[in-house]
């Protein structure tokens, strides 16, 4: 093993060929690894662990892989989910730095769980997954029609290459888009329950050489950003990307005032000012208080893929008065994307939360798992939105924040 780690040190043996020298053993490649780093940076790695729960698994392994991360995981909730596809009270698992958080989604839950026995009603208002490659014609913008005219004629055969090689991704639509003699095709799919981006990417593929084969044009990228992928995208916030879920509550004024140490009123003039007047100043793409900051703590304990939170902070929260005097309180999220199969959520502490919620695996039919994750996330980030507002409105933000951080655990 020293020789190893020297050659590794001098550079002879570079960091993703280890494999080759340990027979097949993942552990021993991690603590090789692990050592050579001690050996070139001079920096003690105990504190990183090697491996979790009962050691190394094939699933579990990402490139040159010295070991894991450590971050708290707390819960929070109970929440009252009334959806289509989730139904009753769910514990949510929260991975998160972030002192305070949980403790500000717990408020939120309480005070919907206190304001009506139904909870958060939510619904998914569409889905799917995309990937837009880009293809390019040989002329101008009459053969990029002919290219157009084309693909709608052959959908159904397009879709029949896009679909083989998976029992789950489906091939829905195809939206052109055209510059020139460049044409980007926004191929929807659905997936079941896994999020599903490496299906949808196959998929294009394979639909991508059939379209050149037949056309004579030229694929230029297999990705060309009108997906749009992992980046904040009004085309996600029109047509929706994932799942477009829609979450709402009605919270009783008592409630706004004794938990939320507020008032309706005042809530909806801090949702305006901030979320739409603010965010239209800043040219946010997401009129919110802080989605991505509850999404992403589910994210983490669910083994979900981080940088869709980039598209879960598109949501758009919406407050008013009702007529008995209550705040009526909804989120828009329309690009929630979420597995319940596949990459991190088959990792063993994220797929016990994912059990912990009641979603783990593929659902019966496939797809309802996903749809039911996707709906308590919604019902989460609603909660969470209702109490960050009121810490706004009750002028208690930075309070809030300095008792978290002087706490203990």
């Amino acid at each position: 093993m020293e020789e190893i780690i020297e050659k590794i040190a001098s550079g002879e043996i570079k960091f993703h060929r280890i494999s080759d020298f340990t027979e097949g053993d993942k552990t021993k490649a991690v603590e090789i690894r692990r050592k050579a780093i001690e050996k070139i940076t001079g920096i003690d790695l105990s504190a990183i662990k090697p491996k979790t729960g009962t050691g190394i698994k094939k699933n579990e392994i990402t490139e040159n892989m010295i070991g894991y991360c450590e971050l708290p995981l707390g819960i929070a909730g109970p929440i009252e989910v009334s959806g289509e596809f989730a139904r009753g009270n769910f514990i949510i698992p929260c991975s998160t730095t972030e002192k305070g958080l949980i403790a500000s989604l717990n408020r939120g839950c309480s005070a919907i769980k206190e304001s009506s026995n139904r909870g958060v009603s939510v619904f998914i208002e569409r889905d799917g997954i995309t990937r837009a490659p880009v293809f390019e014609v040989q002329g101008g913008i009459k053969e990029s029609r002919k290219f157009i005219d084309w693909v709608a004629k052959n959908f159904q055969k397009i879709k029949e290459q896009a679909d083989r090689g998976s029992n789950y991704c489906r091939m829905q639509s195809i939206k052109p888009f055209t510059i020139g003699n460049k044409i980007f095709l926004r191929c929807e799919f659905t997936t079941g329950d896994a999020m599903g981006m490496n299906m949808v990417t196959f998929g294009c593929e394979k639909a991508g050489k059939f379209i050149c084969r037949n056309t004579g044009a030229k694929l230029t990228a297999l990705s060309g950003n009108v997906c749009a992928d992992k980046k904040p995208a009004w085309i996600n916030s029109i047509l929706g990307r994932g799942a477009t879920v829609l979450a709402n509550a009605v919270i009783l004024r008592k409630i706004v005032k004794t938990k939320l140490k507020t008032t309706p009123e005042k809530i909806v003039e801090v949702n305006w000012n901030k979320n739409f007047l603010g965010a239209a100043l800043a040219g946010l793409s997401g009129f919110n208080a802080h989605a991505a900051n509850s999404a992403s703590a589910i994210f983490i304990a669910t083994g979900q893929d981080l940088a869709h939170t980039v598209e879960a902070s598109s949501a758009i929260t919406f407050a008013e008065i009702t007529d008995k005097g209550n705040l009526y309180i909804s989120v828009k999220m329309p690009s929630l994307l979420v597995g319940t199969v596949g990459g991190g959520a088959e990792f063993e502490t994220q797929k016990k939360c994912l059990e912990i919620l009641g979603v783990a695996g593929t659902g019966n039919p496939p797809g309802t798992n996903r749809k039911k994750f996707a709906e308590i996330v919604a019902a989460v980030v609603l909660a969470g939105e209702l109490s960050l507002l009121g810490a706004i409105a009750n002028n208690d933000l930075a309070k809030a924040h300095l008792k978290a951080r002087r706490n203990e655990l």
